[in-house]
């Protein structure tokens, strides 16, 4: 898409989480439900931000699964107008946030979830009676917190898009002390999510020139300190530079992403312990060589571009140092080693072509083309 809208408050520094009771009393939030997990309230940090507003009447949700499900934002949902909430609180990685934002919607509006699914046509669907949401990732991949869209898993076993800009969180609380025990493979494993964000959108059909630049940029800060941050969890540089590089990989993607997704949300409905960030790593090599021949890629030199923000020497190097950069961060050799088969190939491709992002890669992919970048990935 070419429209270019921003809208999320953000704050991002070291001790942002101080900032959550103001943002609560200027967005009028004074019953707010947090949404989280089970290993955020075991590591303590649930705590941490439920401490900044015990002057308000709160509740916690932290049933969120490792990839949220229409079932977890329908229990939320009913949680959050049982006790006449006035605003959600999303604390975890991408998973939280995007079962706050189906709860935003779910909350407030009628009918099942996959009324307002993307593909379903139910975008406009969404209206500005959504719950306001305040975000605050604790993992540095997604960048939910300030992204318009939600991906869900459906009851019907679909994993789809939720796309408003009323579900664009109001406030974006991002900080980096909050990702300081985050282990080293999910660390690796989120931290390719965002670089594949920045790289995807940067090559993505529409005309988007400011998306372009932030996701250059992101792109620089999380390639130059992804294996620092993973190797050294206490680096709060490296910290800071990835929860940058992941906010703006999502800012950035608002222009649009391609086939990496198609094919990682398609995998990841199929079997939803698969991690999206890993997925993502894996598909990136296969989907930057098809889009190498797309005219836009080659009239703008994109690919070179990319390999100068990850301070290569040339377009070649590209795709040889995103495997490299798998090997070296500890990450699956392929798809085959997440138990892939050919068998689940028809089953994926479908997927894919219906999926929302589909339509926006540089050059479009036919199942011919999706079967290909599969087998290139076992």
């Amino acid at each position: 898409m070419s429209t270019i809208h921003y809208l999320t408050q953000i704050h991002i520094e070291f001790g942002a989480l101080n900032k959550l009771a103001s943002e609560c009393e200027r967005l009028g939030i004074e019953r707010p439900l947090f949404i989280s997990d089970q290993g955020i309230l075991k590591a303590g940090i649930l705590e941490k931000a439920t401490a900044e507003v015990k002057n308000l009447q709160f509740f916690v949700f932290d049933q969120t699964p490792s990839n949220p499900t229409e079932q977890a934002a329908v229990a939320a949902a009913q949680m959050y107008n049982t006790h006449q909430c006035d605003g959600l609180i999303a604390i975890g990685g991408g998973s939280s946030m995007d079962c706050a934002k189906a709860v935003a919607i779910l909350a407030t509006h009628p009918g099942p979830l996959k009324t307002y699914a993307t593909i379903e046509g139910g975008s406009n669907k969404i209206t500005s009676v959504v719950a306001p949401l305040i975000a605050i990732p604790t993992t540095s991949g997604t960048g939910s917190e300030v992204a318009r869209g939600a991906i869900v898993i459906l009851d019907d076993g679909r994993k789809v898009g939720l796309h408003s800009w009323f579900i664009m969180p109001k406030s974006a609380i991002c900080d980096p002390l909050l990702t300081l025990g985050l282990p080293p493979l999910l660390t690796a494993a989120t931290g390719m999510d965002a670089i594949a964000h920045c790289m995807e959108t940067f090559m993505a059909a529409p005309f988007n020139p400011p998306a372009d630049g932030i996701a250059l940029d992101g792109l620089t800060r999380g390639w130059a300190n992804i294996e620092r941050a993973t190797q050294d969890g206490t680096n709060q540089d490296a910290r800071l530079q990835m929860m940058s590089a992941s906010m703006q990989g999502a800012m950035a993607f608002q222009k649009g992403l391609g086939c990496v997704h198609s094919l990682s949300h398609s995998l990841g409905g199929l079997n939803p312990k698969l991690h999206h960030g890993t997925l993502n790593a894996m598909f990136l090599p296969s989907v930057i060589r098809f889009n190498q021949s797309a005219p836009s890629v080659i009239q703008e030199s994109r690919i070179l571009r990319m390999a100068k923000a990850m301070d290569l020497t040339s377009a070649d190097d590209v795709i040889p140092a995103i495997v490299d950069m798998n090997k070296r961060l500890g990450l699956p050799s392929g798809l085959q080693a997440l138990g892939v088969i050919e068998a689940h190939f028809v089953k994926i491709i479908d997927g894919a072509m219906k999926d929302h992002c589909h339509m926006m890669n540089p050059r479009i992919a036919s199942t011919t083309d999706y079967e290909e970048m599969l087998h290139e990935s076992m």
